[in-house]
């Protein structure tokens, strides 16, 4: 067996993990698919955010200024849901 396979320690590891995975710079067609957004929207969102770098020819977008600045759209939940209560009904 492979001895540079080293198993996670506990499930608290795997965010930290995935994060590092994950990539910092997206393309437009990559960032379309990641936030399911048209590529006019996103190209409006990501201009607003001031998360586009662009080199020659290609763009790319930068996931941590493009989350940050998304975050300005996150709606609270509202008290009306109950969640698995709801059920109980």
């Amino acid at each position: 067996m492979n001895e540079s396979y080293k198993p996670m320690k506990s499930m608290k590891e795997v965010p930290d993990h995935l994060k590092k995975l994950r990539r910092q710079y997206l393309r437009y067609q990559q960032a379309e698919l990641v936030y399911s957004l048209s590529h006019k929207k996103l190209l409006e969102l990501a201009s607003e955010a001031g998360a586009i770098y662009r080199m020659d020819s290609t763009v790319l977008i930068n996931r941590d200024i493009f989350d940050a600045y998304l975050e300005r759209f996150h709606e609270p939940a509202s008290k009306a849901w109950k969640g698995d209560d709801a059920d109980e009904r």
